[in-house]
């Protein structure tokens, strides 16, 4: 709700807020849906909706459940595709640091790296959610950020060779230390700083940037609606990995629209393991 520069328009008082959603379609006058098909769109947080079909995906139940086109085959999944296919530029037997590991982009960070044959260090604030990463999501180790004394010193001792390439989706504390520990020539994704978000203050980490120079590091932000283009092969791509068991992943699933507010302000809590979803209720559910 910020009124700054930003890449989507901020949130207004009195407006609906807009976000990915899955429908069943009811009714149409469009060649291209029929009642009945399951559709994404960006129209979010409300019961019913219009459209003329423009940004509108039919989707493909027999892929995947349903809402994992909200996560493992939606905008998150893809953010982390394009972050580790077309960012980092991803290779075999690079070692991978992810923050927010447990949440639904670091997630499938993760299993992607993973299944490419890299060494994975996560983050995450919760045991159970270091428990799911290293039994479900199958990460050589994981650093509970909340009870860890020095970030920068354990990162070091779980990465004694170096870091090839840090996936960012916190900012801060977790910057600083992942650039203490990059190799060099090695890439940082700049996908999210959520640390930042409701700051009142500047960030006092990190403080070390002047490291990317001597270590010749690329930084490197992405918004995942550049590569929109690419979503056909993204799709290919990950449904792939889901059929052959390399994916794994958790909802985070508050029932009623009444009750997404409550769902929205636990992402900035940690409350949630994987995707926060929220499924509407109505009359004819």
């Amino acid at each position: 709700m910020k009124q700054a520069d930003s890449y989507v328009k901020a949130f207004e008082i009195g407006e609906p807020l807009d976000g990915g959603c899955i429908g069943e379609v009811i009714e149409s006058n469009n060649d291209r849906f029929k009642v009945g098909d399951q559709v994404l769109g960006n129209l979010g947080w409300r019961e019913y909706w219009n459209s003329d079909g423009k940004e509108v995906h039919k989707l493909d139940p027999e892929l995947a459940p349903i809402q994992a086109y909200l996560g493992a085959l939606g905008m998150t999944g893809m953010t982390a595709w394009v972050g580790l296919r077309r960012i980092a530029d991803l290779r075999s037997g690079s070692t991978v640091f992810v923050s927010a590991a447990s949440g639904a982009v670091g997630s499938m960070v993760c299993q992607i790296a993973k299944a490419d044959g890299c060494k994975v260090i996560g983050s995450a604030g919760t045991d159970e959610k270091i428990q799911w990463l290293k039994k479900k999501a199958g990460l050589d180790a994981v650093i509970n950020y909340k009870t860890t004394g020095n970030l920068s010193k354990e990162l070091g001792k779980l990465a004694p060779n170096g870091i090839d390439v840090y996936f960012d989706n916190v900012g801060s504390d977790h910057l600083e230390a992942a650039i203490d520990h990059m190799n060099d020539f090695g890439c940082i994704v700049c996908c999210g700083m959520i640390s930042t978000y409701n700051a009142t203050e500047p960030a006092s980490a990190p403080r070390n940037l002047f490291k990317v120079i001597g270590k010749r590091l690329r930084l490197q932000g992405f918004i995942v609606r550049d590569h929109m283009a690419e979503r056909e092969e993204f799709v290919r791509d990950v449904s792939t990995l889901i059929r052959d068991g390399k994916i794994a992943w958790e909802d985070t699933i508050t029932e009623g629209l009444e009750n997404a507010p409550d769902a929205f302000i636990g992402l900035f809590k940690g409350d949630n393991l994987g995707k926060a979803l929220v499924r509407i209720s109505n009359e004819n559910q």
